[in-house]
């Protein structure tokens, strides 16, 4: 069986595996008995849930079969209560070809001016990052917000844990942990630079290696999350995502106000941007477009 193969068996493995261990009897009408010691689960269950043998759920958690049906994937979707998007993720890991979003190997975006053009229609702050969270494009309203996250080459995954993200965010769990179950749904399994974060990370630092082995995925494409402008201070804004359809893979996050203290933050920034627009093209194309 080929070396990619294998890989992708044990990653449905994994994933069928934490999901069931993230289930408890009473969340799929099963009557919990005294003495029960598993985390979630029991293989059995799930296969009794999803009306198939336990000999065969047993051969796809342990990766000995790699061509489940559609019809077997629907019903472990339901007997594992996979949202949406969880259920999307279990369908690429199986039919990585049928379906892909992103072919490898890992594509550039094609015009670099595009997604500048992209982000400098907006009327507030816009980056662009590709499916590992590696910003590849901002305006110069996201570079006066916050300049020294807010550039080409940085990636927000590996930000939020810094020790400095993480003393300093308000209820930064919640964030860093949405942050890695949407990388999980965006990335492709076999993409090398996915490969580097999540090694990095997972040497580093206790939290996300719990939370990449627990095969969480999210789709959620706006919220609030705090944040500190430049010379100004902290604030709470609210940020969108939405697809670039030109651009497969990439994601344009606009950051906007929802109270008084963001819309002088937000002001500030507006002021900022434009005492710099006096600088040359050349100048502004490196802080805009990514190298290379």
């Amino acid at each position: 069986m080929p070396a990619r193969t294998v890989a992708r068996t044990t990653q449905v493995g994994d994933f069928l595996r934490a999901r069931r261990d993230a289930l408890q009897p009473e969340d799929v009408g099963l009557t919990r008995e005294p003495g029960r010691r598993v985390p979630g689960l029991r293989r059995e269950e799930v296969a009794q849930l999803a009306d198939i043998s336990p000999e065969y759920y047993l051969r796809l958690e342990q990766g000995r079969d790699h061509q489940p049906s559609e019809q077997v994937l629907a019903a472990l979707c339901r007997a594992l209560r996979l949202d949406p998007a969880a259920a999307d993720y279990l369908y690429r890991l199986v039919h990585p070809f049928r379906r892909r979003l992103v072919p490898a190997p890992r594509p550039e975006p094609t015009d670099d001016s595009d997604l500048v053009a992209v982000v400098g229609a907006f009327q507030n702050p816009a980056i662009v990052v590709d499916r590992t969270k590696d910003v590849v494009a901002v305006n110069g309203l996201a570079a006066a917000m916050a300049a020294h996250w807010c550039r080409p080459g940085h990636n927000v995954v590996l930000a939020s844990f810094t020790p400095q993200v993480r003393q300093q965010m308000p209820d930064w769990a919640r964030h860093a942990r949405r942050m890695v179950a949407s990388l999980r749904l965006s990335a492709d399994p076999d993409d090398p630079r996915l490969q580097e974060i999540v090694g990095r990370l997972s040497l580093q630092d206790r939290d996300f290696q719990r939370w990449w082995a627990s095969h969480e995925v999210s789709a959620v494409t706006h919220g609030t999350v705090p944040m500190t402008i430049d010379h100004h201070g902290d604030v709470v804004l609210q940020w969108h995502e939405l697809d670039l359809p030109d651009h497969p893979g990439h994601v344009v996050t606009m950051f906007s106000a929802i109270d008084d203290a963001g819309r002088r933050g937000l002001d500030l920034v507006r002021s900022r941007a434009g005492a710099s627009r006096g600088r040359t093209r050349s100048e502004r194309s490196d802080v805009l477009v990514a190298a290379g």
